[in-house]
């Protein structure tokens, strides 16, 4: 999907929401225990009720590889499974020597055709250049994110005063332009988002952390808005599991739908229309 239909489907469908397809099978209704496939099967009721607020699905590859082979069948009948207008993010966490790197965009760009695929920078250009050679796809490289673990490293300075992050967006964002990566930022470092933003002016950030971790629609917005919207705002749990009951999907699509029609009063008061 190229920047432009990226911009084009939020302005279509008044969201900039992306669904995390994080499947914990404890967590997902029982009664979908006895097909072939259960983890499928939730999937595709959480897509057919959310697929026309959704602008992106994410599933955390995780949640899959976990399973083995039979998990890896289950993420590729998912992907198959969303339509082709929304855009499909592996959330992989991704990123090795350049040899290795190669192999990890051929599984996720050839064999199971996402969109874009997540990746960690820290090894340097070499580990990210095999993901941007596949035209029309998307790197989304770790910026700064949300859990309490980050301020083990990224906010460490150096004798400039400079934090690692900042020093990790300044140089990455020479790599790609903003038609071909992204970042993420965590919603819980809602401030520190405007610190992002001022580095990274042009660049679509995937933000997770909004809902059930605790972080705030309006101040992602707030803090990280740019004249392409510049936001995928993602939401799995509480989406997810709003139900456990045979009407599970419906309750999703409740939550689903308070979501973007909060992202549509946002993109009405931007004017983006």
């Amino acid at each position: 999907m190229t920047h432009q239909q990226l911009i084009e489907n939020i302005k279509k469908k008044q969201s900039f929401l992306c669904v995390g397809l994080d499947v914990d099978i404890n967590k997902i209704p029982s009664f979908l225990l006895s097909f072939d496939d259960p983890i499928f099967e939730f999937n595709k009721r959480i897509i057919d009720a959310t697929k026309d607020l959704a602008v992106a699905y994410k599933p955390n590859i995780a949640f899959y590889e976990c399973h083995g082979p039979k998990g890896w069948e289950s993420l590729k009948k998912t992907l198959d499974y969303i339509p082709n207008d929304i855009f499909t993010i592996a959330d992989a966490k991704r990123g090795d020597i350049g040899n290795t790197s190669h192999y990890y965009a051929k599984t996720f760009f050839e064999y199971l055709n996402f969109d874009a695929v997540t990746v960690a920078p820290y090894m340097g250009i070499d580990s990210v250049t095999p993901f941007f050679e596949y035209p029309n796809k998307w790197v989304i490289l770790l910026a700064l994110t949300s859990n309490k673990g980050a301020l083990d490293f990224q906010f460490t300075t150096d004798l400039n005063g400079e934090k690692l992050f900042e020093k990790v967006l300044k140089k990455s964002s020479q790599w790609g332009d903003e038609t071909k990566l992204m970042y993420v930022v965590g919603a819980t470092r809602a401030e520190k988002i405007a610190d992002v933003r001022k580095i990274t002016p042009k660049h679509f950030f995937l933000v997770p952390g909004v809902g059930a971790q605790g972080g705030s629609l309006d101040d992602v917005v707030s803090y990280g808005w740019n004249n392409d919207c510049g936001l995928l705002v993602n939401s799995s749990r509480e989406i997810l599991y709003a139900g456990n009951e045979n009407d599970f999907a419906e309750k999703s699509r409740k939550v689903a739908k308070d979501i973007q029609q909060k992202m549509a009063k946002i993109l009405a008061e931007e004017k983006f229309i």
